[in-house]
């Protein structure tokens, strides 16, 4: 009856059994592939890759002070009001202007600035007496000022695309560290994945040794050549050991999403389940490392170092600049600007305005103003010197005094990294150098368990021991491969973790941010 059932359900579940077998796909990684991805498509790197093209745009915007700046202006004014002189005669006096023109300004480099302008005006009115009606002016402006002592030169004027450049290689220097952060805590999570998921195979044999000698116990005590104590004992490690092998699939699981997380490894289609099967295997090739060249090494390529001497480098040049603005302000400036003017004149009897009869009108225009402004014929200019001296500078002095103390902090931060990560390398090395020491010692263990294991066997076929011995050797045996599995992956993560702790590990897999 019970095979019945068993058949009419798999008739049931035949057509859903293709679906069920799709809906769990099985992603063969090896690391390499692993760390290809996650330098693809980690959501961590995607953020963090934009903050150096921020940086390159911040300085782009620096150099932008130094480009020119045209300017265009243009307005229009009317003014009307109620005569209040003789001269006007009575009524209203109207008054009608408009500007217009346009400028160009440059800052040079060595915080000097020259600014060309061309400015226009004409004007109309109602009024008696007028020479010009309507009026056009027009002025051809130059003028240039140049500080002398504070703000003077290329260092002070060009402190915004210094920092800029020092932020571009900070922001790069930061997204190394993330990357090395990023490919450690792959190789690390595969590893773990690999260990997990070879421990619950270690289990798995266990169990079936355990059932094997279950079955086996079972015989003798049914033939009576073993007392029933013996199946009881049998049967308590079968169940122990189906606990560990579903703490271990519980392991292998957790292993397997973290490193799908760090992956951004999700399914193509709604209802379908992802694993990661690990394609490479823990190896152990001992590494001959030098703790003076790692360190050596470590100096020149972490990018946490790289990042305080660039803000180092930043705070110099504020402090620059500090040191700079407790001088004086001495500024020179020089102006020259040439008239031109035109218009409608208006030709009076007897050339005398006061006859108020007008005998004719010469028309001008606002292009003669203009081509008189740039005849040069008339000579205005102005030079000057300006000196400034800001007491608060003489006497508190704190701008600078906070530069100079922002300056040594970020030195002293400097020394104090650099003494991290010469115990971070310390460190590194000697958990490589024990984990090394361990892969030995627990192979040798295992290998003893083993013999252990087969003469305990070999004792209870003859009858010179017990099952319960035979069990205990199993675990034992079991215990020991996991032990030496873990150790020869906890040597693996310390050889990574020693090349991020000299700053080699992003150079080791030929990996390049540029």
């Amino acid at each position: 009856m019970k095979r019945k059932v068993a058949a009419l359900l798999l008739l049931c579940l035949a057509p859903a059994l293709p679906a069920l077998a799709q809906a769990r796909k099985e992603v063969p990684l090896s690391l390499e592939d692993s760390i290809v991805r996650v330098l693809k498509d980690n959501l961590n790197l995607a953020v963090e890759v934009l903050n150096p093209d921020l940086a390159q745009a911040n300085l782009t915007l620096a150099k932008e002070a130094f480009m020119p700046q045209l300017a265009l202006n243009f307005g229009s004014d009317n003014q009307e009001s109620r005569s209040t002189w003789w001269l006007q005669g009575s009524g209203t006096t109207t008054m009608k202007s408009m500007t217009y023109g346009l400028g160009l300004t440059q800052l040079f480099p060595t915080g000097g600035q020259l600014q060309l302008s061309l400015a226009n005006n004409r004007s109309e009115t109602n009024q008696p007496f007028q020479l010009f009606n309507p009026y056009y002016r027009s002025s051809l402006n130059f003028s240039f000022s140049q500080p002398l002592l504070q703000g003077f030169g290329p260092k002070i004027a060009g402190r915004e695309i210094q920092i800029a450049r020092v932020n571009i290689q900070q922001s790069e220097s930061q997204f190394r560290k993330l990357m090395m952060d990023v490919v450690f805590q792959v190789e690390e999570a595969y590893w773990n994945l690999v260990y997990a998921i070879e421990n619950l195979k270690v289990k798995r044999q266990s169990l079936e040794l355990a059932r094997e000698l279950w079955a086996k116990t079972k015989k003798e005590v049914e033939f009576g050549q073993t007392a029933p104590i013996e199946l009881l004992n049998a049967e308590a490690t079968v169940a122990q050991r189906e606990a560990d092998i579903l703490q271990a699939e519980a392991l292998v699981k957790r292993n397997d999403e973290v490193l799908r997380a760090m992956l951004n490894l999700r399914p193509e289609q709604p209802g379908e389940e992802l694993s990661v099967t690990p394609s490479d295997k823990p190896e152990f090739r001992k590494a001959a490392v030098s703790y003076d060249e790692l360190i050596a090494k470590a100096l020149v390529k972490r990018p946490e170092l790289e990042a305080v001497r660039l803000s180092i480098e930043g705070k110099r040049i504020n402090f620059r600049v500090a040191k700079n603005q407790l001088l004086p302000s001495l500024d020179l400036k020089l102006s020259y600007y040439s008239p031109g003017i035109a218009g409608d004149r208006i030709i009076y009897q007897d050339d005398n305005p006061f006859t108020g009869i007008i005998v004719g009108v010469e028309p001008g225009s606002p292009w003669d103003a203009v081509r008189d402004a740039f005849k040069f014929l008339y000579n205005n200019w102005s030079v000057s010197l300006n000196l400034s001296v800001p007491m608060a500078d003489l006497f508190s002095r704190a701008g600078y005094t906070y530069s100079r103390l922002d300056l040594e902090k970020a030195q002293a931060q400097l020394k104090l990294q650099e003494q991290q990560v010469a115990l971070e390398v310390s460190d590194a090395v000697r958990n490589l150098e024990t984990d090394a020491k361990r892969v030995d010692a627990y192979r040798v263990a295992r290998e003893l368990a083993e013999k252990r294991l087969e003469a305990e066997t070999k004792k209870l076929g003859v009858g010179l021991t017990t099952n319960y011995f035979v069990l205990e050797y199993q675990e034992k045996l079991a215990n020991a491969r996991s032990a030496e599995l873990k150790a020869l992956v906890d040597y693996n993560i310390s050889l990574a973790r020693v090349e991020k702790a000299s700053g080699e590990i992003l150079d080791k897999r030929r990996i390049s941010i540029r």
